[in-house]
């Protein structure tokens, strides 16, 4: 047995007795689960191919379990792996060509539960424990919907129609604004009664939102006919939209205290704070991320990188653009879950 495989034996084991004393110590106020400080990579994987996966990375970086959810479960997650989403006592991850969200327990990482009768999830949002939000493509070159989810259930009690291909989903003031990647519009859900509200025009290919310490709403945007930009958009002021020219479209987050920016665009990823009246020209970090992240915890960027085929990495940068380490996980790492 190489060193290797004895460090990775060593903390399967480490896992292991880890998930046994979790289980045992329900009642004790303070998570001391081997998974309650770090961050969960997801890793889309190939799609047709049922290897989508989670990992787990520490903080500290002295931790890194690159197959979790089949280390845990002994089975495979599914296909294509689009999002995890913390609510409550539970995490859930998205397929979207297996059409179902896995519930698993936030402690163990141990499977509790399946959301079926979905088409294509993509993206989940929260209002309380017990009811959520996700975004279905339902099929291409037809519009879309959000479905709404009883948690304590693990079923679909409504769906919503939208505009094309919806991706990210915000919850803002008890309305949810949904990224419409295949058109050109924000829709507006209000969530006391779940119904569409309004739709709001930003521009063609809308995909990802955040939202800012001024509760605006930050949209990043482009298609193949029209250049990529930031959509800004003001509920508080009927919805006004302000657009920034930037040089392509891809991921948006923010940093901890929400006043700044951190996007991709033309294979490099860029820094802006919410106070700018132009965007920038110089970028952070010249590397395109298939995943983009910020750990508000440490203020760590992380960005996820790697090809279609085989192993990708997770490369963590100061928010100075310095890069720190890097840590080799699954197929295409898309997203990042702190904890």
């Amino acid at each position: 047995m190489n060193l290797f495989s004895l460090k990775k034996r060593f903390l399967y084991l480490s896992l292991a007795s880890g998930l046994l004393f979790t289980t045992s110590c329900d009642n004790d106020k303070e998570d001391t689960s081997p998974f309650s400080d770090g961050v969960f990579v997801t890793n889309e994987g190939q799609f047709m191919s049922v290897n989508a996966e989670v990992s787990f990375i520490s903080r500290d970086g002295q931790t890194v379990i690159p197959e979790l959810f089949n280390q845990v479960n002994s089975r495979p997650l599914g296909d294509a792996a689009q999002s995890m989403t913390f609510i409550g006592d539970k995490a859930y991850i998205a397929l979207n060509n297996s059409k179902k969200i896995e519930v698993v327990d936030a402690r163990t990482f141990a499977s509790t539960g399946v959301i079926k009768d979905l088409s294509i999830p993509r993206y989940m949002v929260a209002l309380n424990n017990t009811k959520a939000y996700v975004t279905e493509y339902v099929d291409y070159g037809v519009n879309g919907r959000v479905s709404v989810l009883d948690l304590t259930k693990n079923t679909v009690t409504k769906s919503i129609g939208v505009d094309a291909l919806p991706e990210g989903i915000v919850l803002l003031n008890g309305k949810l604004y949904v990224a419409n990647s295949g058109s050109n519009t924000v829709s507006v859900i209000n969530t006391t009664n779940d119904e569409l509200e309004t739709n709001i025009e930003v521009g063609t290919g809308p995909s990802h939102l955040v939202v800012d310490a001024n509760n605006k709403i930050w949209v990043i945007r482009g298609g193949y006919d029209e250049p990529g930009a930031l959509v800004k958009i003001d509920p508080a002021n009927g919805n006004a939209v302000t657009s920034y020219a930037i040089p392509g479209s891809g991921l948006i987050t923010t940093s901890a205290d929400k006043k700044t920016l951190y996007y991709s665009a033309d294979g490099k990823v860029y820094t802006m704070p919410i106070t700018a009246t132009a965007a920038p020209t110089m970028p952070l970090i010249s590397r395109s991320p298939y995943g983009l992240g910020l750990d508000p915890a440490t203020n760590t960027l992380y960005l996820g990188v790697g090809g279609y085929t085989t192993n990708g990495w997770v490369v963590r940068y100061q928010t100075t653009g310095a890069r720190i380490d890097s840590f080799q996980v699954r197929v295409l790492p898309n997203g990042f879950t702190f904890r």
